[in-house]
Formats: structure tokens, sequence, C-alpha cells
């Protein structure tokens, strides 16, 4: 508690004004830095440890957790399980049908002992083959090996986005674990606050009114972190969630919020993006698919063969005349005759999904090229406030902070000038953090409508 005497007040006059300098000061360091390097044109921390701890708690680098779930997420491994049926799927579609074994008797009469009696009759073993019309098992190997295709660009996209959303989380919960320290600091500048208003009130200095909204400020302070306590574990509940797990041993607690910056050439990342988008391979993969189909089912107007080869053995006659044995071998062809009810209705379909995958694709197409447009705006525009938050408003906001303080302390200027003056500051600081981790969940869109797979961005960072 700080003394209500005049030299006590003084003191807390010229301690509060040293703390709020060196707040000030240490703002200039928090790891929020948004210069380039020259040399590798990236954005690190101002103030990074040495050691991935944070407060003294051990750090999870986001590196760390992508491995993690890509090793566990259950739709990554679904996606798999998927892929892996479709490759399995490409050699069956172009084997031959199963050959057919038949054994019997024929041209037996019906009478005792009926194998010598009458000269055709015989016991026979056959063995019967059906070969497609030539070209089309060749189609189907073809169908299905464009639809393994898109199902392993789908199973890309699922790792994508699936690192998207983890990546999503993470700078939610580290936007949430940064406001969380800039709004206790203020809370505890804004407490200091609160006693030198009482002290100047006590000594005639000031009114009471400037304790209520001091302490008024403080309160809100509170409910903002009972709020942001609130946010909290959904966040990591959605974290947990996509890590694959139910629950997680431990405490996450993300790296440090800052800024890489990365090219964000509209015309480079949409040129990327309709050619590396596993999406839209998918769909191109589907749509040549479904030409294949197309000329699959045409091929339903030419007939599959049917070889059969069969001997016959016949035993001696009554008169023990020898009796030579018979071989049969014949070729069938099934009548493709049902055009108009068959044949034709199974083109129209192939077609008409042919058409669809093509449509499909030119509108996502568009929709990414859309996308792609918003997310850039919308990191040009976090890095830019980001820019300006930390060379311009903020030093300017402390130095005012430093200012009223210096003014109130000999009664030039109102308590509620001094009070504005350090909110205004704590909303620049939320805001900043907030404008990186804004950034940061944009750039996490862009590798999504890109294409960038976790390999990439591992050797990126």
């Amino acid at each position: 508690m700080i003394a209500s005497s005049p030299d006590s007040t003084r003191n807390v006059f010229s301690i509060l004004r040293n703390g709020i300098i060196a707040v000030w000061v240490l703002g200039m360091v928090i790891p929020l830095n948004v210069r380039a390097d020259a040399s590798n044109h990236a954005h690190p921390a101002i103030f990074q440890q040495d050691k991935p701890t944070v407060d003294g708690k051990q750090v999870t680098p986001l590196a760390t957790l992508i491995t993690e779930v890509l090793q566990n997420n259950p739709e990554i491994q679904a996606a798999q399980r998927e892929r892996e049926a479709a490759q399995r799927r490409i050699s069956p579609a172009e084997a031959l049908d199963d050959p057919v074994l038949e054994a019997g008797v024929i041209n037996a009469p019906l009478a005792s002992s009926p194998f010598n009696r009458e000269d055709m009759t015989m016991k026979m073993i056959g063995l019967s083959q059906r070969f497609p019309f030539p070209g089309k098992r060749g189609l189907r190997k073809e169908v299905a090996s464009k639809d393994a295709e898109a199902i392993d660009y789908g199973y890309q996209e699922t790792v994508n986005r699936v690192v998207r959303d983890l990546k999503v989380a993470y700078f939610d919960l580290g936007l949430t674990l940064e406001m969380t320290k800039l709004v206790e600091k203020n809370k505890l500048i804004l407490e200091d606050l609160t006693h030198l208003a009482v002290d100047h009130y006590r000594v005639g200095m000031g009114t009471q009114a400037d304790a209520f909204k001091a302490q008024t400020q403080v309160s809100r302070m509170q409910d903002e972190l009972l709020k942001l306590a609130r946010e909290r574990p959904v966040i990591e509940a959605e974290l947990i969630r996509t890590l694959g797990h139910s629950a997680y041993a431990g405490e996450l607690i993300p790296e440090s919020l800052h800024i890489h910056q990365a090219s964000l050439k509209l015309e480079s990342l949409r040129e990327r993006a309709m050619t590396q988008r596993p999406q839209l391979l998918a769909l191109q993969s589907l749509a040549t698919r479904n030409k294949k189909a197309v000329e699959l089912a045409q091929k339903a107007y030419y007939p599959d063969f049917d070889v059969r080869l069969a001997y016959g053995q016949r035993d001696r006659m009554l008169d023990n005349t020898s009796r030579p044995d018979m071989v049969s071998l014949t070729v069938a062809i099934n009548l493709p005759v049902w055009r108009t009810s068959k044949i034709e209705p199974r083109i129209a379909e192939s077609q008409a999904l042919h058409y669809q995958a093509l449509d499909l694709h030119q509108a996502q197409s568009n929709e990414i090229a859309a996308k792609l447009r918003q997310q850039v705006a919308t990191a040009e525009q976090n890095f830019k406030s980001v820019q300006l938050y930390q060379t311009t408003i903020l030093p300017q906001a402390r130095l005012t902070v430093e200012s009223a303080l210096a003014a109130y302390r000999v009664n030039q200027v109102d308590f509620l000038t001094l009070l504005d003056s350090q909110m205004t500051v704590s909303n620049y600081e939320i805001s900043l953090v907030t404008a990186i981790a804004n950034y940061n969940k944009a750039l996490a869109e862009i590798d999504l409508l890109t294409g960038k797979t976790p390999d990439e961005l591992a050797h990126h960072h």
C-alpha cells in the first residue's frame, strides 16, 4: 500500500513514474518485432530466450505439434487408409473375370449302365474364360488409377486442412496468453494509479471520484481476465482435438507471437494455387477419370468374348468297340442390343459426371482466387498495423502517459487525462498482439489455399 503523507506521495509519484517509464522501455522489447532482417527477410521476435520457455514454463513449438498431428490425427489416418484402398483397386480393375470350370456327363441315355450304350455319351470336363473387347481392360485400369490419384490429392488436402486448423488454434491460444499477460500488467499499473489517486485526494489535490474511476477500470481488467480464462480451455480443447487426442498430458504453452514476413505477391500466389492446390488437382483427376469412364461406357457397344474348351471321355461300347475321346472349342459373344435402355444412359451419366467435375473445378478456382485475395489483403493490412503500432503509435502513446504522469504529479492535468492515456496504451498493446495473431492466421489460410505441404513449411521456416 502507498502511504498518505505528502513525502510518501512524492515518493509514489517518483516510483510510479519510473515504473511506467520502465514499462515503456520494456514494451519496446516485447517479442513483437516487425523490422525485417536484410539477409533473410524474416521478422523474429526482439526478445527471444535461448531455451524454449515462457515465464519458466516449457514451450511447445508449432513444428513439434505439426509432427504430432501428422501421426495421430484420425482424419489424416482415415484419409491415408482410403488412399491405400484406392491404390489396391487399380490391379483388380484390369484383371480378367475368373475362369469357369465345368464337369459333367452329356448325351447320357435314361438306362442302366448309360456310358456304353450311346455313341455320343461322354464324360466331359471344360474350362471357359471371358475376354473383354480390346481396350476395355485398359480403360478400366485408367479409371481406377485416376480414382486413386484423386483420392491421393484428397489425402494431401486433408493433411493441409488439419495443419491449418492446428496453426489457427495455436495462434489463438498464443494470443489469449499474450493478452492475459498484458491485461495483468496493465491491471497492476491501474492499481498503482488508484493508490496514487487516493493519495492525491487525501492531500486535497484530487477528488474521490478519481479513485473510483481508476478502480472501475481495474474491475474491468479483472472482468477481461475472467473472459480470457473462459476462452482458454475452449481453444485448448480445439487444439487437443486437432492433435487427435481426447486429453493432453501437460500444459500447452505456445511460442511467443512473432512475425515472419512472407512474400505476398497475389499473382504468383494465385498461379501456385491453381497448379498446386490438392483440391483442384483432385477435381482435375476426377474430370479425367470421368472422361475415361465415358470412353469405357461407349465400349459397351462392342461385345465380349467367351472362349470354352471342353474334353469328352467316352467308354467302350457293349461289344467292346473302342471310341475316341472328343475335344470341343467354342466362342460366344454377348449381344449389346439394349442400347437405348442400358448403354446410352450409362454414357450420358459418365458425361454428366465429367462436366460436373469441370464445373466444380471452375467454381473452386473462382472461390480460391477470391479467398486468396481476401487473405492477402488481411495479411498485408495486419502487417502494416503491426509496423504502425510498433514504430509510431505505441511509442507516442507511452510518451503521452509519461507526460501526463509528470503533469499530474504537479497537478497540471486532471486524473482522467492520465487514466485515459494509460487505457489507450493498454488498448493499443492488445491491438498489436491481435494484429500479429491475425497476420499469422492469414498466412496459415494462404498456405492452405496455395497447397503448401507441412514439409515445405518446415523447410521454409
